[in-house]
């Protein structure tokens, strides 16, 4: 018993002694598939800087480049190791193991074919500002796995890629500009053309409006206290240009009516009694 032992050790030591300059070889290989993976990355970053390939293309060309590299060089220590492994053999043992951790991945692996894609996509650019499913802010990095969104306080979202491909996305600044809008009353006694005029010069004189598209001023609602009105214009389709457009606008509007003489009024409430109220003397 003692015996057979013995000579199973021994025949492991044997074998794996033999395989030291095999397995020294393959490190070596290794060590110098990271070296190439690094420079053929550099490579496509240089060559790839003088196009005009979004970032987020170029970052799934340079992550397929290092991650072919990577595979050609595991290949070639694998062969090293095990010389009698073939290349169909590899690939067959490749596909085998890819099915298996396809189904125990599969959330990573559909978060990785929904990067690729999204990579892919000409739309949602690094730097636009999107909403989806009520996560609003700034794409400032897509992986292969996950997006990086920063909100307008500074907070940062990671979403995984395959919730942001499955969703609707809303792009906010897919164009330079888009439409805003306020809600603006004034008092039932106003002449409402009057009103929508001083309004609308208002708004036309807000430099941040632009005043070659339609500036709207709809009369939308007799409310409690007030006859609403609908305000539409054009200007920059950033948070922060939104904010300074609607801003200036509520101004000029503000000052404009004041200076017409229209009043914006606060809410009014009229109590009806059946009966005369008595008042002490």
């Amino acid at each position: 018993m003692m015996a057979t032992i013995d000579n199973q050790l021994n025949g492991m030591w044997y074998g794996f002694t033999e395989a030291i300059p095999s397995l020294m070889i393959a490190f070596l290989i290794i060590l110098i598939t990271g070296l190439i993976a690094g420079f053929a990355v550099k490579i496509v970053d240089r060559l790839s800087g003088k196009t005009e390939l979004r970032p987020s293309l170029r970052a799934l060309l340079e992550t397929l480049v290092k991650l072919g590299v990577w595979l050609l060089g595991v290949f070639i220590a694998a062969i090293v190791v095990f010389p009698d492994l073939t290349p169909g053999s590899l690939i067959a043992g490749l596909g085998v193991g890819a099915l298996a951790i396809g189904f125990a991945f599969q959330d990573i692996f559909e978060n990785f074919l929904a990067g690729v894609l999204i990579m892919l996509r000409e739309k949602m650019r690094i730097g636009d500002v999107i909403v989806c499913e009520g996560i609003e802010g700034a794409v400032e990095h897509i992986t292969l796995r996950e997006t990086h969104l920063r909100r307008a306080s500074g907070e940062l979202t990671v979403v995984p890629n395959a919730f942001l491909f499955k969703n609707p996305v809303e792009i906010i600044t897919d164009a330079s500009q888009r439409r805003h809008d306020l809600v603006i009353g004034v008092s039932y006694d106003t002449d409402l053309d009057k009103a929508a005029e001083v309004i609308r010069k208002a708004v036309k004189s807000v430099d941040a409006v632009d005043t070659g598209k339609d500036i709207d001023v709809f009369a939308t609602e007799f409310n409690s206290s007030s006859v609403d009105f609908l305000v539409r214009w054009w200007a920059g389709s950033s948070a922060g240009a939104a904010a300074t457009s609607k801003d200036q606008i509520m101004r000029a509007i503000k000052r404009a009516l004041d200076d017409a003489g229209i009043e914006i009024p606060f809410p009014y409430i009229t109590h009806t009694f059946k009966e005369a109220v008595p008042l002490d003397k």
